[in-house]
């Protein structure tokens, strides 16, 4: 999936970074209020981490617009607050939970799953389609008696694929989710992943089909 980090301290920002892309998620980030907004305007995110102090301005000014703008993309708060009082405030300005500062990584991992899981109505991880089963938060995928791991962006972009089955994805949406603005790449990269996975659902009810000129569609039997 694709995150937006907004957050200034940057040693913080590498640490949430490095073991958000070992789970495979793409990152942007924003040092600054106005690169976030930027960001936020011209990308796509599945969920966006906000840091609340930040050098030009307040990540409660950012919250509350992307709120009042009808945008629904999850938000978790990082805050150094710990006062009740403003815990709730960020509740009611949109925010859909949030870590207090210093935290464990791993439970910023598992309350963003859970935001995820709320988002999309399911509190199930395993996705099962006849004798297909797929686990997004374990990376795997079992097809029958095999069971395969998924490479990162193998995950992800089934993940994608398989969040709204019969609906065609354009290859542009899909380089957009499943690479950072900083990565350099073409529209051929999908091709080799869209390969990979149909290798990998062989002779299973599962199938990727080539719309030309439109994307690729999940269907199923």
């Amino acid at each position: 999936m694709r995150f937006l980090l907004v957050e200034d301290n940057q040693e913080l920002a590498n640490a949430i970074r490095s073991r958000m892309q070992l789970d495979g998620h793409v990152i942007d980030h924003a040092a600054k209020l106005q690169d976030a907004l930027a960001f936020s305007s011209t990308g796509e995110y599945d969920l966006i981490l906000l840091d609340i102090m930040l050098p030009d301005g307040d990540g409660r000014m950012f919250l509350k617009q992307h709120r009042d703008g009808k945008m629904d993309t999850p938000i978790v708060v990082l805050t150094a607050r710990s006062q009740v009082s403003d815990r709730i405030s960020l509740l009611d300005l949109g925010a859909d939970d949030y870590v207090t500062k210093p935290f464990d990584h791993a439970e910023l991992q598992a309350r963003c799953r859970a935001v995820l899981r709320r988002r999309s109505g399911t509190a199930q991880t395993v996705i099962r389609y006849g004798e297909v089963a797929f686990d997004p938060v374990a990376g795997h995928l079992t097809v029958g008696d095999r069971v395969i791991n998924l490479r990162n962006r193998e995950l992800r972009l089934l993940e994608l694929l398989i969040s709204a089955p019969g609906q065609i994805f354009p290859k542009q949406k899909l380089v957009d989710r499943l690479f950072s603005y900083e990565e350099d790449v073409s529209e051929n990269a999908v091709e080799v992943y869209i390969g990979r996975l149909r290798k990998h659902l062989e002779n299973s009810s599962l199938r990727i089909t080539t719309h030309r000129g439109l994307g690729y569609r999940l269907d199923h039997d």
